[in-house]
């Protein structure tokens, strides 16, 4: 039933055919269940394991690989290759790919569990009226129409109208599915509202949710699926996860890389087509088959095989980074996503705030004979430990609160007309709350104003073990004091109060709303002198100033407190009780803001970052807390920044558009309208990371570009999330945005150095097949280079310290190709050089090395005829392993110096030199090592077809790598001077018209 809200309990109990005395007859339960089903949420299918396995080798880069490794594979068979040689290759480069897909399999798997967590909410029994009797039964076994009853500490079983009130009120904790910071009040009458979201509907109780204060009996009319629970978990499974920017771009980029190598391969066959004669080759058939290898060997030498290694190395040494930060990263990708991100959505309550409510304000009436009438005092600490202190009008602080008559009343009656507790946890080293917020804030303000009559109470109170502080001063009340009778609170009366015995003197304590209790006073306690003097007009006046001002302006919830001497021996108060009451003090109260939240958001706005206030609180406070912030102070008024869901959702498309793209304040929402707001902000092109802690959330989470859940949140958002934040603090958002642009900056460099690499390895082969010299690098040497001396240093790079302007920059476009046409010239130039001078080492052996054989350029162009001419040297000189161990050198050292390039896309390393990453450094060794030692050491040197060099060969390697390093240098320059850019980009048409967009 979808509106039962908003019909009154008797057409629900009609449509049901329920008798509320009785409940449903056996009959009807089984005719119920039929129609309805049972109350579980469904249990979806996860993916096969082996689809997921599958999934990680979609990509064509990885595809091209794997044909690779198998072509490699059967030509060393067929050219008659046994053992380690003939599966080395291929080997290496699966194993790559298997351990890149073992990270997606464990990431895609981590995602499914929080469909399973939502059932954790499901309540396990129900008090349930069937046959004119009450039972407890399976919360599973409900149908729509059992009539429950449901008391203090309950978890609601399904969606419940309410049918009859057995206590003077019932208050729900709705958090998880609303994120409203308090407790929110039910009632019988039906919500009239048009398009009621969950705040609305003030009838029903939901499924998951939990009662804390009252008793009451309902209806139910969802179960499962057609909860608002279930409609969580059916959100969440329409939600796909969307690839992040990077896989996006890194995408693009392989399909592209993809197609040039192809062509490229095709181009090297294609011109070699007239040597497939050639007599070396043995027939034509060997000879296509010989530069098919040789083509293999361009896709192998072309693509980057570490870069998926690499990417994942230096994304987990970010998560690392950012542990530090409290930010506990659970899907390595969403750590770049953060550097792009451009709106965060955040939560208000428990994210912008402490969500521990506490007294800020108290006011009092200072004295009748001098003005001002009323006295103000702040109060310190936002937090639920017993912790802070009390400040006058002057911001002195009071060194003994408890001497001043009105504040040691109010903790008095803060500490007895009080039904909560405050306990401290060891596990979780934090004090934590039991009952309403409200009352717990009282109980910590009594701690606060602490004991009369001892000069050493406040070092006294610091010397107890936090277990005995965490309410020393209010069990000290309750043993002064003897609870004798109880006045629960009422939606009528909107007080409560309860009457106390002490040494011959019975005291009735009320608080209440501050129109309740002022209404009720005909006297008032002074605070000079502890006097009583009459409430008139005037004083009346004065007090609901202050309140208004407290509730309005600074938008603090208000409490006013109140006493009256009752006669002696009175055992019980009634309603006619609360009259004649004396006046102690108002406290305002509220979710206190974070101290860091203002610099964060400070730092969001330098760094062109957009921040959302999403929130279920209403319109009022949600704008009062940001106002506090003070992050938004530079508003006049929130006017076309801040909507309600209805509001919104009201708006014609064209508005929304506008209005999105000026939103600071959304309010009053529920689990849907966070989810479209995200898609709205995505089909903007914006990037967006949502935060959240409770059920409620986990959709949005799981839509967004980025989820960052509370490490104090529930289980099923933490699931839905890619990112915990471990303290709840929006300023380690901040810090993780920063820590992200950083990853994401050295990711472009190390993907720049490995690419620019690859293509000198490229042009290497290619050159050297069109030119016809015999091939400079065998296979095997290719996967060296690849695997081992690029990895390492690649990987070093993502030690770069981030740059100091790193949030002074607005965030990158989500459009914006990670390498860029300017960056791919550069690319190019670089990579030739690398190609070039890898050849050019390879030739110097054979025409000028003094241990080589000196021979003229067009006899090494014609190496595969030799055996058919007459010549002055042997044949066997082109299989001589000193040419391409020159080569490989070359390559090696050439790539070392490129790796110190990459210390910065554009700073000289005349400003950044290479001991600011003695990671880099230190892998620039370790690589020459591993490079002399194949080179060096005998049974490695046979297996990579190497062979040791000279000091003369050593020399001209070093002649022929170090230019890169002056040719980079030259291309920082241009880079430095945005002039000569060449700008290349590829934009997309934006999703707004024109008009809009020059708004």
């Amino acid at each position: 039933m979808d509106d039962a809200y908003a019909r009154s309990a008797t057409e629900v109990l009609e449509y049901f055919g329920v008798d509320p005395s009785k409940g449903l007859t056996d009959n009807q339960v089984a005719e119920h269940a039929r129609i309805y089903g049972r109350n579980v949420l469904p249990q979806e299918g996860s993916t096969p394991f082996w689809k997921l396995v599958l999934k990680q080798f979609d990509d064509l880069l990885v595809k091209i690989l794997i044909a690779a490794a198998i072509v490699s594979f059967f030509l060393a068979l067929i050219n008659g290759e046994r053992g380690l040689t003939a599966f080395l290759e291929p080997s290496v480069i699966l194993m790559i790919l298997a351990a890149n897909a073992a990270v997606g399999v464990i990431t895609e798997t981590n995602a499914e569990k929080a469909l399973e967590e939502l059932r954790a909410y499901q309540a396990d029994v129900a008090t349930v009226l069937r046959n004119g009797c009450f039972s407890i039964l399976p919360a599973t076994d409900l149908v729509p129409g059992d009539i429950v009853e449901v008391s203090v500490g309950c978890q609601i079983p399904a969606d419940m109208r309410m049918v009859e009130m057995l206590s003077d009120h019932l208050r729900v904790d709705q958090a998880i599915l609303t994120g409203e910071s308090c407790s929110v009040e039910k009632e019988l009458d039906r919500t009239m509202t048009n398009n009621a979201v969950y705040q609305d509907k003030t009838n029903t109780l939901f499924s998951g949710t939990v009662v804390v204060a009252g008793r009451a009996r309902a209806v139910v009319v969802g179960i499962g699926s057609s909860t608002a629970m279930g409609s969580i978990r059916d959100s969440m499974l329409k939600t796909e996860d969307e690839a992040t920017p990077l896989k996006r771009k890194l995408d693009e980029f392989g399909t592209f890389l993809a197609k040039v190598i192809a062509g490229i391969c095709i181009l090297v066959w294609i011109v070699n087509i007239g040597h497939f004669r050639d007599p070396a080759h043995g027939g034509i058939l060997q000879g296509a088959i010989h530069y098919f290898k040789i083509a293999v060997a361009l896709a192998v030498a072309a693509i980057p095989e570490g870069l998926p290694a690499v990417v994942t190395t230096c994304l987990a040494l970010g998560t690392k980074r950012m542990a530090r930060l409290n930010a506990i990263v659970r899907s390595l990708p969403s750590v770049e996503t953060l550097g792009c991100t451009t709106v965060i959505c955040t939560d208000k309550t428990g994210t912008l705030t402490t969500n521990m409510m506490s007294v800020s304000k108290i006011c009092v009436l200072h004295s009748i004979n001098r003005g001002p009438l009323a006295a103000e005092y702040n109060v310190s600490g936002t937090t639920y430990a017993p912790e802070g202190f009390i400040f006058d009008s002057s911001k002195l602080q009071l060194e003994f609160p408890a001497q001043l008559p009105c504040l040691l009343h109010i903790a008095m009656c803060s500490a007895l007309c009080n039904e909560s507790a405050i306990q401290y946890n060891p596990d979780k080293r934090m004090y934590e709350k039991i009952g309403e917020s409200t009352e717990v804030a009282l109980r910590i303000l009594a701690e606060k104003v602490g004991l009369p009559g001892f000069d050493s109470m406040p070092s006294a109170l610091n010397m107890l073990s936090k277990h005995e502080r965490a309410s020393y001063c209010n069990r000290y009340w309750e043993n002064e004091f003897k609870k004798i009778s109880i006045l629960e609170f009422s939606r009528d009366r909107k007080m409560m109060s309860v009457l106390c015995s002490r040494k011959q003197m019975e005291i009735m304590f009320s608080k209440g709303a501050p129109e309740s209790i002022i209404s009720r006073c005909t006297s008032i306690l002074c605070n000079d002198n502890s006097s009583t003097i009459p409430l008139t007009a005037s004083i009346r006046a004065e007090l609901e100033s202050r309140f208004q001002s407290f509730a309005g302006k600074e938008a603090l919830r208000c409490l006013a407190l109140a006493l009256k001497r009752m006669p002696i021996g009175q055992q019980a108060i009634s309603f006619d009780d609360e009259q004649d009451l004396t006046f102690i003090g108002l406290v305002g109260m509220l979710d206190p803001p974070r101290e860091e939240v203002n610099k964060a958001i400070l730092s969001c706005m330098t760094a062109g970052i957009r921040l959302i206030v999403v929130t279920g609180d209403n319109k009022i406070t949600a704008e009062a807390l940001c106002r506090k912030i003070g992050a938004f102070s530079h508003l006049a008024d929130f006017s076309g920044q801040s909507y309600t869901a209805s509001e919104f959702e009201e708006l014609p498309a064209l508005q929304k558009s506008i209005a999105l793209q000026r939103m600071t304040l959304f309010t009053r929402v529920e689990p849907s309208h966070k989810r479209m707001l995200v898609e709205a902000l995505q089909h903007q092109n914006e990037v967006v990371a949502m935060t959240g802690d409770g059920v409620n959330d986990a959709p949005a989470l799981k839509k967004a570009d980025i989820g960052i859940a509370m490490g104090s949140g529930t289980a099923v958002a933490k699931s839905a999330s890619d990112m915990v934040l471990a303290d709840d603090n929006f300023a380690s958002i901040v810090a993780a945005v920063a820590e992200g642009r950083a990853i994401y900056n050295n990711t472009k460099q190390f993907i720049r150095y490995m690419i620019s690499s690859n293509i000198g390895e490229v042009v290497c082969i290619f050159v050297a097949a069109v030119l016809g010299i015999p091939d400079t690098l065998v296979p095997v040497q290719l996967l060296w280079v690849n695997l081992v001396t690029d990895g390492l240093p690649a990987t070093a790079i993502g030690f770069n310290k981030q740059d100091s302007d790193v949030m002074k920059v607005k965030p990158r476009k989500v459009n914006e190709a990670v390498v860029t046409g300017w960056l791919f010239f550069r690319y190019l130039v670089i990579g030739a050089y690398v190609g070039l001078a890898t050849v050019a080492g390879f030739i110097w052996w054979f025409l000028y090395s003094d241990s080589g054989p000196k021979l003229s350029y067009s006899e090494l162009i014609n190496f595969d005829s030799c055996s058919t001419r007459e010549t002055l040297y042997p044949c066997s000189i082109f299989d001589d392993r000193h040419p391409s161990t020159v080569s490989m050198t070359v390559l090696v050292v050439v790539e070392m110096f490129n790796a110190l390039n990459n210390l910065s896309e554009n700073q000289s390393l005349c400003v950044i030199p290479p001991w600011t990453n003695m990671w880099l450094v230190a892998s620039i060794v370790l690589t020459m090592l591993l490079h002399m030692l194949i080179l060096y050491v005998e049974p490695l040197s046979i297996l990579f077809s190497v062979t040791p060099l000279t000091w003369a060969e050593w020399t001209v390697v070093l002649y022929l790598s170090f230019p890169v390093i002056i040719i980079d240098e030259i291309l920082k320059f241009f880079s430095r001077n945005s002039g000569w850019k060449f700008n290349i980009r590829f934009r997309r048409a934006d999703l707004l018209p024109k008009e809009v967009r020059d708004k």
